[in-house]
């Protein structure tokens, strides 16, 4: 079986210190969460960066750069970049894609609107043709979040009119509360649809974090945990750190005999050109 790819997502956009005094807010806390992931077994770091006054997401380049430089330099970790801001404000688009100005080898890539907390996280056409040029003529690999599977249809007619590139790369979001749910069915029938040549990668929100975790593990696709999708290490136990995430997924991939892709061997699964 291929090597399993882990992707640390390292604090999201909306997460307070009130929710959890765990979730980092400052670049140098990301910077050092990334770190200590790398250092645990991550190939891939999914980055949101926050405004340093508010605590809240932003998509400041000079934020992102101050994660993005660090990391190049103490790391060979592949970087992905958020394009999708903060879900439900809605930012002007050229706010939205500015960070693949930095050259990540990855970029979210947001197939679709959907509700999402009480409000409508808009994906427009305009957008995603936009998001798609611009990867596109930067050498950036979209990652295709789905989140249901209008969104996975939408990604092939795209690739059909030659905006997206095969082989595609898919991040399933399973278990958000107005999405696909965190199960079994859900997942496989999502899964039928996606071409053979494609990779993916599997995202289980709240407690669907681990079930969703060992379904990738077992059918050969890759994982991404951490405190962006789940604050709980188990019930009622907040999770410590994203680190204590990716060393249990470490643990229970050795021990089901998977071994574990280096960045370098994830740049080759992925079909990615190291920066």
């Amino acid at each position: 079986m291929e090597k399993l790819i882990i992707t640390a997502a390292i604090t999201g956009s909306r997460i307070t210190r009130e929710i959890t005094p765990h979730i980092p807010i400052t670049p140098a806390e990301i910077v050092q969460s990334a770190y200590e992931c790398w250092q645990a077994g991550a190939s891939i770091v999914h980055i949101h960066v926050r405004d340093p006054r508010t605590g809240q997401g932003t998509q400041d380049v000079e934020v992102f750069r101050q994660v993005v430089e660090p990391l190049r330099e103490k790391t060979d970790l592949i970087l992905c970049l958020t394009t999708s801001g903060i879900p439900g404000r809605n930012l002007p688009t050229d706010d939205r894609i500015a960070p693949v100005d930095l050259l990540p080898e990855l970029a979210s890539f947001d197939a679709g609107s959907i509700n999402l907390g009480g409000t409508v996280f808009i994906n427009s056409p305009e957008f995603l043709e936009r998001a798609a040029e611009k990867m596109k003529e930067t050498g950036v690999k979209p990652e295709i979040e789905i989140f249901d599977l209008g969104m996975i249809i939408t990604s092939l007619r795209m690739r059909d009119q030659g905006k997206l590139d095969e082989p595609l790369h898919f991040q399933f979001v399973m278990g958000t509360p107005w999405g696909a749910p965190a199960t079994p069915k859900s997942f496989l029938h999502l899964h039928e649809h996606i071409p053979e040549d494609s990779t993916w990668s599997i995202i289980g929100i709240g407690k669907g974090h681990l079930p969703m975790s060992l379904m990738a593990l077992a059918m050969g696709g890759h994982i991404r945990v951490g405190l962006e999708d789940n604050i709980y290490y188990s019930k009622g136990a907040l999770a410590e750190s994203n680190a204590q995430f990716v060393k249990r997924i470490v643990r229970i991939s050795r021990e089901y005999g998977r071994d574990i892709a280096s960045p370098d061997e994830t740049r080759q699964i992925l079909s990615l050109k190291k920066r």
